[in-house]
């Protein structure tokens, strides 16, 4: 009685094909129809006489459940411009299933795999990988920390200590390293200007003595009569 009562209630309350079964679909004319399988669509709905007729999706297309459709769904395409390739190709119960290129991570998922890509951050000079990227994450960067440089952005390498006998040249930041050089040099180069001073120095007194001298003279033989 209850069965009975609710197809009657239904048939009485509701709009036609409001109350078609689980495995049926409502036509426009308010008829109950059988689902077409997937990979299939409707290509005729049924009749009195007939049943739905159903017809198989088209390469580039897909239907992934029963229905009452007359159109398949369009397959994804993973555009290798944007970082996707194709790891399972479209069927006609299957969509396309992306996943990302190498050097590239996922930023969206959904039933279709990846649906949207990103290049891993590539870590400037002064900085150093923290965490390589993968098809997951994103790469991570730090920068690197005093006495150290990175010159491309991949490991930090401590400064190098000039020996005794050099002197460092220029210092180090955090993208170059230190440069050293030869210390003789510098204290040659330090010492020269000094004695070329001193010799000027002596060779002014010199000069000055022989002048004092020839004057001298130059003064007596004035004086002798």
């Amino acid at each position: 009685m209850l069965a009975v009562f609710v197809v009657l209630g239904c048939a009485a309350f509701l709009a036609p094909g409001l109350c078609c079964r689980p495995k049926e679909y409502p036509t426009t004319d308010g008829q109950c129809c059988p689902m077409c399988s997937e990979g299939t669509i409707v290509q005729r709905d049924c009749t009195s006489r007939s049943g739905t007729r159903c017809s198989r999706c088209k390469n580039g297309t897909f239907m992934n459940q029963p229905n009452g459709m007359g159109k398949c769904f369009t397959c994804t395409s993973c555009d290798s411009g944007h970082g996707l390739f194709v790891l399972h190709v479209c069927s006609d119960t299957t969509d396309t299933v992306c996943e990302v290129i190498d050097g590239y991570f996922c930023k969206h998922f959904d039933a279709t795999g990846c649906s949207a890509a990103q290049t891993h951050t590539h870590c400037v000079p002064g900085e150093r990988i923290t965490e390589p990227g993968t098809s997951r994450e994103d790469a991570q960067c730090e920068p690197c920390p005093p006495g150290f440089f990175s010159e491309h952005g991949v490991n930090c390498t401590d400064w190098t200590t000039c020996s005794g006998t050099q002197a460092r040249l220029k210092e180090g930041s955090s993208i170059t390293d230190v440069v050293c050089g030869d210390s003789s040099r510098h204290r040659y180069m330090l010492i020269l200007p000094g004695s070329l001073f001193a010799a000027l120095v002596v060779s002014l007194l010199v000069a000055l003595g022989i002048k004092v001298k020839q004057m001298k003279l130059s003064s007596e033989n004035e004086q002798t009569p």
